[in-house]
């Protein structure tokens, strides 16, 4: 919640003033020169709700501006002489006599010419007068870019000040010593010895508490408005009213203190930090609250209350910080002296008028503030326009996420918990409904103004709107969907300046990393393993993509356009599998397909053979809107003794280029020895199911990922059965089971046929890791089951690697 005490009256307009000669004595130059259309009243009369300030004391200003404010509230900057016929004018008074009254003021001759002129040129646009017929002006408030939208009157000026009152005690001197010691007291225990550790885990452990910090802190916000009326009237100026609205892209209370004008430059910075001196006192009566109760939640208010007071000082838009320094400098408006400090800058402009108006002092600093800030606002608005495709993806994603658990909540009871959820969505939602609105007024202003400064001059017009269609064709360019336009951000990402302006300029590929150079890349490393350090380095496999145009280049397929290529990734194809081995590999380059590579194996190994089969899985994917799906089944029954049983079980899975893409490899393999050849029984009971299991391969693209796994458990434990009920294979023999098999599928030579299929991806995208249980041991043969190997490389920028968090391109899926 944000909190702008400028309110409504801050000097949002352009400062009016009178056309004095070159000696600065108004021209008298006979007759009154009379804007066209305008009628000027007999008796000139104020209109309602005109209030006189004054003029501003402590001025950076080499002639002081005085202030009116118009019943709409918007206050409006005269010169003297402006504000002295203004004053003369009571409804009762002549023109003449509002001339005589206004030379006797001014200390110079002041005709009614120009008093007419005055009228008609400048008090009445302005919407200061009564019209010629008595009624009120039609005036348009001013309605700058970086003021404050949809504003709701909470309280009348009246009923604040009622309020504010008791408040104002607060700024006895002794009180405000006593506060900001025990502040700065408790920010130092806070931050430097209790810490938030606790704080946070009991406030986010009970949704409750949240919902209380937050509520403290938007109350400590509205607070904050008191601080700014209190201090107003301590220093004998009179509040106005306090409201709330949307100040850029948050919501914002408010507070009219414009009244303060009135008082000197030490007034008014004191009522610019009244609204911080109150958020150190709800800091310290927090700690108060804390020591009574142990809550550690409430200590989070105290955070709260200090990134408040840091974001309320920044003087770059209209919080504390820019009122502080407009009215230690004595300009009021600081954003209207943008275009001519800038102007002023130029070296034939140096000794113009407008240049000038400024003491040096203040010139010199409000110089140094539109150098900083022009420069600031300007990169916050291209970061705007550049980010907003990653912002809007990771707001989407969060707004999903947060509608389950709204739903979770809602389900279980959870009322309190629901309640958070429901202010996350409304927290995500809100800023972005922001930015857009922020956008959408700026590209309406600028097209505006542009158009009509640009009436009836016809080559001006024409490269005003070549300007606008470049401009709107970057948009596009920046805004199209794209492969990673927008895609939400992820918690791995470091989301520096180069990362973001990557998305819109991609880097050269000289950028990666290549083979025997040092460089620098991303790796994923799982959630709680222990990740390498100089001391203590961990071997690692790092893919890098090849140069050669061979590893990237295929074939053109019947004189049309070259045809993907079968291997673009940049590690070697795996090895073909020998005689009695078993290996599933799945490679799809095709953009929006599934290809599902199937080998079932069943290997006999009789007496004294030696036991080296291989089991491997392999799923690589490098496309779009794809997955690649391997699963490898090897049974190895070993008849009688032997002597080597090294069987080996592997799995990999990889994205390369990947976008929204899957990878699934599952590695599956049971090792049992028999003491003897299955009976004619048992064969029939085995050449049943490993038709059932053939089948299944054969219809495995039909079948849920999630499911795979436990369907080849099951008929592990079917075979094991099949084996261990069998009276010829099990004579009273040995028992030694070894746990652990793999989800990484694998094709390759197989008894059972090796299907592939190629469609539209209906796989989920996303972590798939399969932890099969090992098969139960038997009383008579001896069943071992070998683990997979999996890959798990550190990758380059474009790979990513296995059990990794979700992210785009999708990590890969793999078991083992």
């Amino acid at each position: 919640m944000s909190s702008v005490h400028g309110g409504p009256s801050r000097l949002d307009g352009p400062p009016a003033s009178s056309v004095p000669s070159a000696g600065g004595q108004p021209e008298d130059s006979g007759p009154a020169v009379t804007a066209p259309g305008v009628s000027l009243p007999g008796v000139p009369v104020r209109a309602d709700g005109i209030e006189l300030i004054g003029e501003t004391q402590g001025s950076g200003y080499r002639e002081p501006p005085s202030l009116v404010r118009r019943a709409d509230g918007q206050a409006i900057q005269l010169t003297r002489l402006l504000y002295l016929v203004l004053e003369a004018i009571d409804g009762s008074r002549s023109v003449e006599e509002v001339a005589e009254h206004a030379s006797s003021s001014f200390g110079r001759l002041v005709s009614p010419d120009n008093v007419r002129t005055l009228i008609s040129s400048q008090l009445l646009p302005l919407g200061l007068l009564r019209l010629a017929d008595g009624s009120q002006p039609e005036v348009k408030k001013a309605d700058p870019l970086l003021g404050m939208r949809f504003r709701y009157t909470v309280t009348d000026p009246d009923r604040t000040r009622k309020l504010t009152a008791p408040f104002a005690v607060l700024f006895n001197p002794l009180i405000v010593v006593a506060v900001c010691a025990a502040f700065l007291a408790a920010c130092w225990w806070v931050l430097m010895v209790k810490g938030l550790g606790s704080a946070t885990h009991d406030a986010f452990a009970n949704p409750a508490m949240v919902l209380l910090v937050l509520a403290v802190t938007v109350l400590s916000a509205g607070f904050h408005e008191f601080g700014h009326a209190a201090a107003a009237r301590r220093g004998g100026a009179t509040p106005g009213a306090m409201g709330t609205g949307l100040y850029l892209i948050w919501p914002a209370f408010f507070t009219d203190v414009t009244d303060s004008y009135r008082l000197g430059r030490g007034g008014r910075i004191r009522t610019d930090l009244g609204g911080l001196y109150f958020n150190a006192i709800v800091a310290v009566a927090i700690m108060g609250v804390w020591w009574a109760t142990g809550f550690d939640a409430l200590l989070l208010v105290v955070v709260t209350q200090i990134l408040q007071m840091v974001r309320q000082l920044l003087p770059l838009v209209r919080f504390d910080g820019y009122h502080i320094l407009a009215d230690a400098t004595g300009v009021p408006d600081l954003f209207q002296r943008i275009k001519p400090t800038l102007l002023g800058l130029l070296p034939w402009r140096r000794t113009a008028p407008e240049a000038q108006v400024l003491r040096p002092w203040a010139r010199a600093v409000v110089t140094t503030w539109v150098l900083v800030t022009v420069p600031l606002l300007l990169f916050s608005l291209a970061m705007m326009v550049i980010s907003l495709p990653r912002l809007l993806g990771t707001a989407w994603a969060s707004v999903l996420k947060q509608q389950s658990q709204l739903t979770e909540s809602l389900a279980a009871g959870d009322i309190a918990g629901a309640a958070v959820r429901a202010l996350a969505i409304a927290a995500v939602a809100l800023p972005v409904a922001g930015i857009f609105y922020v956008l959408l007024r700026l590209v309406r202003q600028l097209t505006t103004g542009l158009w009509q400064k640009t009436r009836g001059k016809a080559i001006q017009r024409g490269a005003a709107m070549a300007a606008v269609a470049a401009v709107t064709a970057g948009l596009a360019w920046a805004w199209w969907p794209g492969a990673e336009t927008y895609r939400p951000v992820q918690p791995y990402e470091r989301g520096t300046l180069a990362d973001v302006t990557t998305a819109v300029f991609p880097t050269s590929s000289s950028s990666t990393l290549r083979e025997g150079r040092a460089g620098k890349t991303l790796a994923l490393w799982p959630a709680g393993a222990a990740k390498p350090t100089r001391e203590q380095p961990q071997l690692s496999m790092v893919m890098v993509p090849r140069t050669d145009s061979a590893a990237t280049s295929g074939p053109a397929a019947d004189g049309g356009a070259a045809a993907p290529p079968s291997w673009v990734f940049p590690f070697d194809q795996p090895a073909a599998p020998e005689e009695g081995d078993n290996q599933a590999l799945a490679v799809n380059t095709q953009d929006g397909t599934v290809v599902y590579d199937v080998a079932f194996a069943l290997v006999w190994a009789e007496d004294g053979d030696t036991v080296d089969t291989t089991n491997e899985a392999y799923a690589f994917a490098s496309c779009s809107d794809c997955a690649a799906v391997a699963v490898g089944f090897q049974v190895v029954l070993i008849v009688g003794q032997a002597d080597v049983i090294v069987p080996e079980n592997l799995s990999a899975a990889a994205n390369y280029n990947c976008v929204r893409c899957l990878t699934y490899a599952l590695a599956n393999q049971l090792v049992l020895t028999l003491d003897g050849p299955l009976s004619e029984a048992g064969m029939n009971r085995l050449n049943a199911l490993w038709a059932e299991i053939a089948e299944f391969g054969r219809n495995l693209q039909n079948v849920p990922l999630s499911e795979i796994q436990e369907r080849l458990n099951a008929f592990k434990e079917q075979v094991v059965d099949i084996v261990q009920n069998d009276p010829s294979a099990t004579k009273g023999t040995r028992t030694s089971p070894t746990p652990g098999t793999t989800a990484t599928p694998t094709s390759g030579t197989s008894q059972a046929p090796s299907p592939g299929a190629t469609g539209t991806a209906s796989a989920p995208a996303g972590t798939t890791t399969a932890d099969p249980a090992p098969a139960a041991p038997s009383t008579g043969g001896a069943a071992t089951e070998t683990p997979a190997a999996t890959a798990e490389p550190t990758v380059a920028p474009t790979l990513i690697p296995t059990e990794s968090a979700p992210a785009a391109p999708v990590p890969t899926s793999t078991g083992g």
